[in-house]
């Protein structure tokens, strides 16, 4: 029966790992037709512009930090030295690029957005003043700017060390089920935290060496594996197999545990789950987890046959 479960969860990891290399997101005809399209200036340089920045016209954001300040007159009016006005925006508030101005001669950045708000006020500001304040208009975006934050994640590692000492002082001391040291009968769990640690390592490996993927994924997210390029579906893949492992960690622990000490150790797997993200994409940032990664796959499946 263990044999049928290990043999049933790995065919399942290399399925859903295997998606993305079996989709062909271009198709040649396409290709054609649009080389035949002729485009005006403006768009050309929206094309350009959006190749680079990721962003172009009709591009919703929305504010996240507690105001934006947009001026009202054209920036060649604040470059010479005319008196302008500005207004702000408050978090939460729908903003729309309207216009995007290269302006050369700027020296603190010669990039220029406009920006329209649901009120039909329209403001400019530089970009590298607006993209650090704003998010783009879609949820997945939104959490991965949340899951980014460096105050966000030290507040977590705070939390994560004194819940987890205090978590694993009780559960030892009572003799409570923990994923790696009193484990039930089960290798999900285990996959759960080793898939955990994996995709982090891979959320942080994109991050630092395909860079230029990741905000164009960040800008234009999707939960289809087969959509993107290939280490990038390996990442999305490995997310989905995370949610089927976990539901299928729950059905164990409800079939498996009484409801008090099942919802114990969901808590304390969710925990470890959690201390598996920060550490490992933290430290793949810094080449440590890569090493980090392999001793922990060798170690927890080494605990896992040992408790079976």
């Amino acid at each position: 029966m263990k044999q049928r479960k290990y043999i049933a969860i790995l065919v399942l990891m290399i399925t859903l790992l295997s998606f993305d290399s079996c989709y062909h997101p271009h198709n040649q005809k396409h290709q054609q037709h649009d080389a035949l399209i002729e485009y005006n200036d403006r768009q050309l340089d929206s094309i350009s512009f959006s190749s680079k920045h990721h962003y172009t016209y009709k591009y919703n954001f929305v504010v996240k930090k507690d105001s934006l300040e947009l001026l009202r007159q054209l920036p060649e009016e604040l470059m010479s030295g005319m008196l302008v006005d500005s207004f702000a925006v408050k978090k939460h508030s729908l903003l729309v690029v309207a216009d995007i101005r290269m302006m050369p001669q700027d020296s603190i950045d010669s990039v220029w957005i406009q920006l329209a708000t649901v009120n039909s006020e329209f403001g400019w500001i530089h970009e590298s003043k607006l993209l650090p304040s704003v998010v783009p208009d879609d949820p997945i975006s939104q959490f991965i700017s949340t899951f980014s934050d460096i105050h966000l994640l030290i507040f977590l590692i705070v939390v994560l060390v004194i819940s987890m000492a205090y978590f694993l002082k009780k559960t030892v001391s009572k003799g409570g089920y923990l994923v790696h040291f009193n484990d039930i009968d089960s290798p999900y769990p285990t996959a759960l935290v080793l898939i955990v640690a994996t995709s982090a390592t891979f959320y942080a490996t994109i991050q630092t060496f395909w860079p230029d993927m990741w905000r164009q994924f960040y800008y234009h997210p999707t939960l289809n594996p087969m959509a993107v390029p290939h280490i990038l579906g390996f990442f999305l893949a490995s997310v989905w197999l995370l949610l089927i492992v976990f539901i299928a960690c729950l059905d164990e622990v409800y079939h498996k545990l009484p409801i008090a000490d099942g919802l114990l150790y969901m808590g304390g797997l969710v925990g470890v789950c959690a201390v598996d993200y920060v550490v490992f994409s933290i430290s793949s940032l810094y080449f440590i987890g890569y090493p980090l990664l392999l001793f922990y796959w060798l170690w927890a499946i080494k605990r896992m046959k040992r408790q079976g």
